[in-house]
């Protein structure tokens, strides 16, 4: 039955990406989902995503859960992982038990991933020919690698996103791809405030805090990153 449950998933997945690229979408909100949708369609514990900032440089974008946030923020930091790895070959890597081997390879991220409780991490190059803008990871509570059709399925997303962010509704220059990204990197500093706000002043975890700030955006439709502004400045109140 797994067969067919995550293409049933993974085909619901392109719609709701479809139906999100038709207009002007917001490239956070967007990984965001993907994010979400990677951990659904491969029944994986989590996912995140590191983005170039038009000069080479890889930041966090978008993660599924704090402790996520965390592993990813460390490999940009370390400059060592397997997101870092993926990016920089442009291939993808996978490592099916982090206690053996990897420890040699990524010894402080490997660490840190043990502590949180990953076992099995698959990294996914984001690339389009020879252009590389970044790199899909997915965690693992269990070792173990992704089955044959799970990896198809997780590079398919990371192509969509891909695809998604160099072309957008048309191809756009060099220039136009590296403020879109430098903007979306920003913007993930502001989410970030607006989580740890909510977080505080509702008693909530932060990822509870993200997902009640989707939540109330997707309900009005507003847009991620203008709605975390209106939180941080205090024109939307924690009440509302």
């Amino acid at each position: 039955m797994a067969g067919p449950m995550r293409e049933e998933r993974l085909a619901r997945a392109f719609v709701e990406f479809s139906d999100t690229l038709v207009g002007d979408y917001d490239v956070l909100e967007f990984l965001a989902r993907l994010c979400e949708r990677c951990v659904e369609v491969l029944e994986v514990s989590a996912a995140g995503a590191l983005l170039t900032d038009g000069q080479g440089r890889l930041a966090l974008v978008a993660a599924s859960t704090e402790a996520v946030k965390v592993l990813e923020t460390l490999q940009v930091q370390r400059q060592e992982g397997p997101c870092v790895d993926a990016y920089r070959r442009g291939e993808r890597v996978a490592v099916a038990d982090l206690r053996h081997a990897a420890s040699r390879r990524w010894p402080v991220f490997t660490s840190r991933a043990l502590a949180a409780g990953v076992m099995a991490v698959c990294a996914f190059p984001m690339r389009l020919r020879d252009n590389r803008i970044g790199a899909l990871n997915v965690f693992q509570a269990a070792p173990g690698e992704l089955d044959e059709a799970g990896v198809q399925a997780g590079q398919a997303l990371t192509d969509v996103a891909t695809i998604a962010i160099l072309q957008a509704r048309a191809v756009q220059d060099a220039a136009k791809l590296a403020e879109q990204l430098e903007h979306a990197l920003h913007s993930r500093v502001v989410i970030e405030q607006a989580k740890g706000i909510l977080a505080e002043r509702l008693g909530v975890d932060p990822d509870e805090a993200f997902r009640r700030l989707r939540r109330y955006g997707r309900l009005r439709g507003l847009r991620l990153t203008d709605l975390a502004r209106q939180v941080v400045d205090g024109s939307l109140t924690v009440d509302e």
